[in-house]
């Protein structure tokens, strides 16, 4: 064991050289594996409601990006054949200068009307991991998704600022892996508190009283839900040609979007992983194989001195999974490092990371058997005058 340990040290660059590729083809993979838990998570989300619009642009963000969408468009909506119920929503953008619509990162405040309990078939309620969700009656309290937590540092109990405003973090929603994962869940009347705030042709419209607005015909959308065996796409059109002035994602038509949007990227980083796998593959092999002649006279010296066949080869095959193992240890260390610092952009799943320990280790297999073999031909003489001469 000490001298592995002694021969570890030998070998500290070239452990750092596996890490690094490691550690390079594991993000990408989790890039990958990022793009289709995303995908899936929103197709799950996505399709378990109808989002509904106000015609035209506004503040509006996310899955229902619009216009206004008064109270008596929401009223006419629930009149609609195979509607089984409707849920105001206000969803504004936290930061209006930015536009991030359908992204990874986009942080959204939703503010929800929880009088109405949500219409998603495969979310009846949010999973909250900590705290609890928002009840009828609270005011300035927020729920927020896993990643807003994360990467904002903020847990149950935490103020959060919003427009001017303090609010407490009551929950924290269960990592779901798609949108909500970003999302700041408030009150509804707090957020169209906060639609004001941030809208200034709003604020002039409502100052101006050339519209008779009332408070709850501030909603950007709303979340449609279907009786059983209603088909959502005909409940959709219907929708859409019974109630004029609002504008309906038709589920499957807002799921081949959501695929279409990442599938050139998916083809991308697909192509780019397969590469990476190979190029990376060849370097570690390499690497583990060029280690291993640098001690050619170490091992011819040991030969002249009666070591067989055998204990050269399994020395160098001990070495030679060591430096592997660690190096791709290390890497998959580092790659695990980058997960728990909050990052959006990857995600190191178990399969993928166990993979990538596999990978690396019948790659250092090979390459330690190639190096044994070619050691263990050579005459104990020509060992040491090809280790001199290196």
């Amino acid at each position: 064991m000490r001298g592995l340990l002694r021969a570890l040290r030998g070998y500290a660059f070239t452990v750092a050289g596996i890490a690094i590729g490691v550690a390079g083809i594991v993000a990408l993979g989790a890039m990958g594996e990022r793009i289709v838990a995303f995908i899936e998570g929103g197709d799950r989300f996505v399709l378990g409601q109808i989002s509904v619009a106000g015609r035209g642009m506004g503040m509006g963000a996310g899955f229902t990006a619009g216009g206004l969408l008064p109270a008596a468009s929401i009223e006419a909506i629930r009149t609609v054949e195979g509607v089984a119920g409707v849920q105001a929503q206000v969803m504004l953008p936290l930061n209006p200068s930015t536009s991030q619509f359908l992204t990874l990162t986009q942080e959204l405040v939703v503010g929800m009307d929880v009088a109405v309990p949500m219409p998603n078939r495969h979310y009846p309620t949010l999973p909250v991991r900590h705290g609890r969700f928002l009840r009828q009656g609270d005011r300035r309290r927020a729920v927020v998704g896993a990643s807003f937590a994360a990467s904002h540092g903020l847990a149950v109990g935490s103020p959060l600022v919003l427009e001017g405003e303090r609010y407490e973090v009551v929950g924290v929603l269960d990592r779901m892996m798609t949108a909500p994962d970003r999302f700041v869940i408030v009150p509804i009347a707090d957020a169209r508190d906060q639609w004001v705030a941030k809208d200034r042709l709003l604020r002039t419209l409502l100052a101006s009283g050339a519209a008779a607005l009332r408070a709850d015909d501030l909603n950007t959308g709303a979340a449609v839900g279907w009786r059983a065996g209603a088909d959502p796409d005909a409940v959709a059109h219907r929708i859409r040609e019974q109630v004029p002035g609002v504008n309906v994602q038709i589920p499957s038509e807002l799921s081949e979007l959501l695929r279409s949007s990442t599938a050139f990227f998916s083809a991308l980083l697909v192509g780019i992983g397969v590469l990476a796998f190979v190029i990376g593959g060849l370097s570690l092999a390499n690497t583990v194989a060029a280690a291993v002649f640098e001690r050619i006279r170490d091992f011819g010296v040991k030969r002249a001195l009666g070591a067989s066949d055998w204990q050269l080869g399994r020395e160098v095959l001990v070495e030679a999974l060591a430096v592997t193992i660690s190096g791709g240890a290390l890497g998959v260390a580092v790659d695990r490092w980058v997960q728990q610092a909050g990052q959006e952009l990857f995600l190191f799943s178990p399969r993928l990371l166990g993979g990538a320990l596999i990978f690396s280790l019948a790659l250092g297999s090979a390459a330690a058997a190639y190096a044994a073999l070619r050691i263990v031909r050579l005459s104990p003489a020509e060992a040491i005058r090809r280790g001199s001469a290196a």
